[in-house]
């Protein structure tokens, strides 16, 4: 098995909290991929884990041979820091959304392609133990067909990472791109792609209802029309407090997952409930983020990063048209 080395972009808090613990959490990980160091061009240099601190990718790979680079810096860098890496060599696994719309996907893939490099999205939801049972329930049929999917996030602000005071960068356009809808909502979306895949038409409305020092949208509403089935989001930031929900209805009953707790009511009345509270806390998200990085490191192996590509760029397709449907003020339809 082949060990890589790589340097983390960005020593904020998702790097410190997130990344840097995720590739010691698994042996099998820190066999196959090893950080050797970061780059923030802060001055001084904020400490990451103890690893050393380069002010740019050059000098880091100054230092030693490196493999790949893990981004995990405001969106607004992606993609010049993926294009850069990919221009370099090396292989990248990148914060979401890696893209925010697809011209842009197309010219990251493009630019992967040439390089014969995997380009990766850190799309860890997907590896969220409850999510996994709700998954796994409708992939059994235990509610049949399902043909209502809703989707909400509350929470009070948006996300200040290693920020204690001002406006988080989340809620800055310059460092955010934009707010909830990339934020939370990409998470969402590629769940939902997950279990219903690409949609005919979306109609979206974003705006902001309690944060005015934001630049960005603080909340967002996307109703997503499958033709037979339909799926609604609602994410925001102006919420009282911290609330996450997911809920399927089928013909032969629900599954709903809300906080912690897993429910699955069956259409004879019949209740079965699973507690993932203590696999949902903090401290367990090292091992999600081994996880999604043992399949970077899997594609990395077998030389193949068309789907970790089409994903980037679905996700893209449907944040864009988000933005779009609420600025145009009509439906936007797919294919």
């Amino acid at each position: 098995m082949t060990l890589r080395q790589g340097v983390i972009v960005g020593a904020g808090g998702v790097a410190r909290l997130a990344h840097v613990p995720a590739y010691t959490h698994d042996a099998q990980i820190a066999s196959r991929l090893r950080v050797v160091g970061a780059v923030d061009s802060r001055q001084p240099a904020p400490e990451l884990g103890g690893l050393p601190v380069y002010a740019s990718l050059s000098a880091a790979a100054a230092t030693g041979p490196i493999d790949f680079v893990d981004i995990c810096t405001p969106t607004a860098t992606h993609r010049a820091l993926v294009l850069d890496a990919l221009a370099r060599g090396l292989h990248v696994f990148c914060e979401k959304p890696v893209a925010v719309n697809a011209p842009e996907a197309r010219e990251l893939a493009a630019a992967a392609r040439a390089a014969n490099r995997v380009l990766f999205p850190c799309h860890q939801y997907r590896q969220n133990p409850a999510w996994i049972a709700l998954r796994g329930l409708l992939d059994a049929g235990a509610i049949g067909r399902w043909h209502l999917a809703e989707f909400h996030v509350y929470r009070a602000e948006a996300d200040r990472g290693a920020i204690a005071g001002g406006v988080p960068w989340r809620g800055r356009k310059e460092n955010s791109l934009g707010g909830v809808l990339l934020d939370h909502g990409t998470h969402l979306l590629y769940l939902l792609l997950d279990v219903a895949g690409m949609p005919d038409a979306m109609l979206a409305h974003l705006t902001s209802l309690g944060h005015s020092s934001y630049d960005v949208e603080d909340t967002a509403h996307l109703l997503i029309d499958y033709g037979q089935r339909t799926a609604t989001l609602t994410l925001t930031w102006a919420g009282q407090e911290r609330e996450n929900r997911i809920r399927f209805i089928g013909d032969e009953g629900m599954v709903e997952w809300v906080g912690g707790l897993l429910r699955l009511v069956r259409r004879d009345g019949r209740t079965e409930t699973t507690d993932f509270s203590t696999q949902l806390e903090k401290r367990e998200y090292a091992g999600w983020m081994s996880r999604i990085l043992g399949d970077f490191a899997d594609a990395i192996d077998r030389g193949e990063s068309e789907a970790s590509l089409m994903e980037i760029e679905r996700v893209a397709t449907l944040l864009d048209a988000a933005s779009r449907s609420s600025a145009e003020g009509r439906r936007v339809t797919f294919g």
